[in-house]
């Protein structure tokens, strides 16, 4: 694997004020008002390895619940609560306002968020306006400077060095453990909610798919299917046997692109990262973008029946068989 080093230089006197405070964190808490979403523990743990004190925010309305979760979790030293009609459906143009709002006031030296579709939208406009360069899908911190990301698909590593005065960074939530629960609450202070104009963007409503099934990103095991189920009618055969194993049920790109499943299903490196206890691929080759989605997975088991797949070069255990036949006959026996 290619390794190479990058350096984001700035101004003297900007290199010397970044080493010259110490490291303090804030971290921009993803949630729905009354729940954290699963990633957010692990964006708490990358936090504590840049040092420093780790302030969460908050952002949403009749957010309280996800407020007090937050605070329990193990390392957080303060939680700031904002609240506002605006903030409901979490654009980035009326966020943007109260965290920019936030770090001057606090000159925090790291800004972080997990890189889901709620951090990936949000934080580059939060650089843009801070003027600095974003560090995106941070797999490893090396220390408060210095980070590690994957490219190519996860075929290279990159290390990076900010010399910015504040670094603006989502991380990988798969590549850090959840944080755990402290046992005690760390101190909330409500905040003044500063918004962005509302000519600019609103939120209008949102569709969301449910399921009884375990959120894909947060779940312990994951079957997921790929082009080879033929039809979105035979992923019922994957639907079965996760029901089994209490699964949550992915697919590769192919499938989603070829209309067998929708898109919120994706598992790769343009979908969802996945790093479940357990990982079934069935009919999925091993593409390069599929692979950097669930590579971190602890156990990885190929069903496919063309033995040259890509696939089984990560697999722990392989299967070289026709999912039509060893699919159901898997789920019998469990």
């Amino acid at each position: 694997m290619l390794q190479r080093t990058i350096r984001l230089s700035k101004s003297v006197h900007q290199v010397t004020s970044a080493y010259a405070r110490n490291a303090s964190t804030l971290v921009i808490v993803e949630h729905n008002n009354s729940e954290l979403s699963p990633a957010t523990a692990h964006s708490i743990t990358a936090a504590k390895k840049l040092g420093g004190d780790i302030t969460c925010l908050v952002a949403g309305t009749d957010c309280g619940a996800a407020a007090d979760a937050i605070g329990q979790l193990d390392g957080v030293s303060k939680v700031l609560v904002a609240q506002h009609a605006t903030y409901k459906g979490f654009l980035p143009e009326m966020l943007a306002p109260v965290i920019l709002e936030t770090q001057s006031k606090n000159n925090y030296s790291h800004i972080l968020a997990t890189a889901t579709s709620f951090g990936k939208n949000l934080l580059p406009r939060v650089a843009a306006k801070l003027d600095v360069a974003p560090l995106s899908d941070i797999s490893e911190i090396t220390d408060e400077n210095t980070f590690v990301r994957t490219i190519y698909a996860g075929n290279a590593v990159t290390t990076i060095k900010s010399n910015d005065t504040v670094k603006v960074m989502t991380v990988r939530a798969t590549a850090f453990d959840p944080a755990a629960s402290s046992g005690s609450a760390a101190p909330r202070e409500d905040i003044t909610a500063t918004t962005g104009d509302e000519s600019m963007a609103s939120w209008e409503s949102a569709e969301l798919s449910k399921s009884d099934r375990p959120e894909l990103t947060s779940a312990k095991v994951v079957v997921s299917g790929g082009r080879g189920l033929k039809n979105g009618e035979n992923f019922d055969l994957l639907y079965k046997l996760a029901d089994k194993l209490h699964a949550a049920v992915g697919a590769s790109r192919a499938a989603v692109d070829a209309g067998y499943v929708p898109n919120d299903m994706q598992v790769g490196q343009t979908g969802k990262m996945v790093a479940p206890e357990l990982y079934i691929a069935v009919a999925i080759s091993g593409a390069i973008q599929h692979l950097a989605g669930m590579k971190d997975s602890k156990t990885i088991v190929a069903i496919n029946k063309d033995a040259d797949a890509p696939i089984f070069q990560v697999a722990d255990y392989g299967l070289v068989a026709d999912l039509f036949k060893a699919v159901p006959e898997l789920t019998e026996k469990i």
